[in-house]
């Protein structure tokens, strides 16, 4: 999108919200005065473009971002303005995954027969499918979504249809089964934050309704691989653990080796110095017996 486009693009409350911010902030500091700020506020909330909308501010200095220096030129101040662009989601995100807009696909009907919605399409804000004497599968685990609320309206006649969804998508079932049933087993499972509504109605005859939560493929080889590693690892850890435990028991063996024959010989010796001392002294006995006697 070029700049030339931006200011076409359609306001949203929040956009509008943002700039009524930034004119208090500047009716409080005094750089508007109560007749300019009624002006401007009212102009605001009038607003249904960017191009409407950053006139208004382009001469206040937006909070949280430092004001640049007076420029030398007769040009006058330039204060930075505040910025309406939305920051692109990231990739793989629940926000990138809601696209908007009107799609084509918007049923499947499985008369004997049957019907997939898998891979990488666009699901609409309401998809209306069919199963008489057959099966059809909807499968959103790679799905974009029209909006942040779907909804199926599935009919089962004598045949089955399944949808399955990713984790972490809200699941709200409102089907009626007539000898037939709808699964709700998904139901009531918290969604994670800003994840859409799937709301599965209609009825089924004879039939049924299934709804499983499931990952993709990819995720499921990955999650795999995970594991392997972290399998990998805590062996990799016990070994060492292991060896560390073998090399100190054999250091102890060592240790305990050398203590015994240090304190072995201690004791050859003390029982040599008894003995020599033993020695000595029956020798110096029978010495003063012999000088005793002459």
């Amino acid at each position: 999108m070029t700049d030339d486009q931006v200011p076409e693009l359609r306001a949203s409350d929040a956009d509008r919200e943002r700039v009524a911010e930034i004119l208090r902030d500047a009716l409080a500091e005094g750089r508007l005065d109560m007749e300019e700020f009624e002006e401007r506020l009212e102009a605001t909330y009038r607003a249904r473009t960017y191009g409407e909308l950053t006139p208004l501010t382009r001469d206040l200095p937006v909070p949280g971002v430092p004001v640049a220096p007076l420029p030398r030129a007769s040009s006058g101040p330039s204060y930075p303005s505040v910025s309406l662009l939305k920051d692109q989601a990231p990739e793989g995100s629940w926000a990138s995954r809601v696209v908007g807009g009107e799609h084509a696909s918007s049923w499947a009907v499985a008369v004997m027969s049957g019907f997939q919605r898998r891979g990488r399409w666009t699901m609409p804000k309401r998809f209306n499918c069919l199963a008489f004497w057959g099966g059809g599968e909807i499968d959103l685990r790679e799905a974009n979504f029209a909006d942040h609320e779907v909804q199926i309206n599935c009919v089962a006649i004598m045949g089955g249809l399944n949808v399955i969804v990713p984790p972490g998508v809200t699941v709200v079932v409102r089907g009626v089964g007539i000898m037939g049933g709808f699964d709700s087993r998904e139901e009531g499972v918290p969604g994670d934050p800003g994840a859409p509504r799937v709301i599965v109605t209609g009825f089924a005859f004879w039939g049924g309704v299934g709804i499983e939560r499931k990952v993709t493929k990819a995720e499921r080889q990955r999650l795999k691989e995970e594991r392997r590693q972290e399998k990998l690892d805590r062996r990799a850890a016990a070994r060492e653990l292991s060896g560390s435990s073998r090399a100190d028991a054999h250091r102890r063996m060592v240790e305990g080796r050398r203590d015994l024959l240090r304190d072995r010989h201690e004791e050859r010796r003390e029982r040599h110095e008894e003995r020599r001392e033993r020695h000595r002294e029956r020798r110096e006995e029978r010495d003063r017996r012999r000088f005793g006697d002459r």
